[in-house]
């Protein structure tokens, strides 16, 4: 009995050391939570579901870089602010320009990509602290943002040379992202975020500079006597980071169907605490996209059953930093 008894506490122990089972068990506990404080019924309708996933979205596409940058050891504080920078060029570009999105898109993207970019060669190219370089293209951005706005939201209300304002129509590339498909079960939104997801999984897993960037999480300098460009890789990661934070200022400004340059304000926290949830190690070389889906259904999940249930937004964030300390000790308790 007693052997028995050892033996399924060590396959349990196993299983928990897992990190996708601990990401698993945490999703199931706040599907449990959502069970019991379902809001009159309101957790079982599809609405819900669906839009837990169209909110969860934006912090996704966000996590999926910081997915990338982590798992390299390194960290991308900018996100948010590269997010609100990207929404009001979009605004400015598409509303107030009439820039075609064919074009004003990639030109987004590419502002987006540059400020990643940018941080990573600070940090890769001059060794400065990853927290330090990011912190910094994080102050810059928001900074950007409001320049370019004026300080003001970039809304369909659009100044004539007079000083009045006339009221242009939503475009019509604003109005497709924030759309419905498949017969109003998913939204635009949430299938850009897979299609992401899977372009970052498939960076990870089926090529060579994903697995550079593993061995630079696990062992920098075992990397670089290995023949690995450590910089190359590491300025790739935080461009890819800043490409899809341009990614999500496009859908984020979709949605509000205006740039705010003070949108994105506290993002980078919340993708930081869906790869941790994920069970993705802070320390890099650990780690992957699927952790990452499992943390963002986590919070999003969390997120929207507090909202149903009428939680004030400062209990949120007490709750959401409860729960990456608790990643973080399960984390620390399986390198020990």
């Amino acid at each position: 009995m007693n052997r028995d008894t050892s033996s399924a506490g060590a396959r349990l122990a196993r299983f928990w050391e897992n990190p996708a089972a601990r990401a698993l068990a945490a999703l199931l506990l706040v599907g449990i939570i959502g069970c019991v404080f379902n809001a009159d019924g309101a957790f079982f309708k599809a609405g819900t579901h669906r839009d837990a996933l169209r909110q969860a979205s934006i912090f996704g596409i966000l996590a999926c870089g910081m997915t990338l940058v982590i798992i390299g050891g390194g960290i991308d504080l900018a996100v948010g602010s590269l997010l609100a920078l990207v929404a009001v060029c979009f605004s400015q570009l598409v509303i107030h320009w009439s820039w075609p999105p064919l074009l004003a898109i990639p030109v987004c993207l590419l502002i987006g990509a540059a400020g990643g970019a940018a941080a990573g060669g600070i940090a890769a190219g001059f060794r400065v602290q990853p927290f330090i370089a990011t912190l910094a293209m994080m102050v810059f951005a928001r900074g950007m943002a409001k320049t370019v706005s004026g300080g003001m939201k970039v809304s369909t209300a659009v100044q004539n040379a007079d000083g009045t304002y006339r009221y242009v129509d939503v475009p019509a590339i604003f109005r497709w992202i924030d759309s419905r498909i498949l017969g109003d079960h998913l939204t635009v939104v949430t299938a850009i975020f897979i299609g992401c997801a899977l372009a970052t999984w498939l960076l990870l897993a089926r090529h060579t500079w994903g697995r550079y960037l593993y061995a630079i999480g696990g062992n920098e300098e075992a990397a670089r006597l290995s023949g690995v460009p450590v910089r190359a890789v590491k300025l790739l990661s935080y461009a890819a980071s800043g490409l899809l934070a341009g990614v999500a200022g496009l859908c984020q400004a979709a949605q509000e169907q205006q740039g705010d340059p003070e949108a994105g304000a506290g993002y980078e926290l919340t993708a930081i605490a869906i790869v941790v949830i994920g069970g993705t190690a802070l320390t890099g070389g650990r780690g992957g996209i699927g952790l990452t889906l499992l943390g963002t259904l986590t919070i999003g999940y969390l997120e929207k059953i507090l909202s149903i249930n009428a939680v004030p937004e400062a209990s949120r964030l007490m709750l959401t930093g409860i729960i990456i300390i608790a990643a973080v000790l399960a984390q620390r308790r399986r390198a020990t």
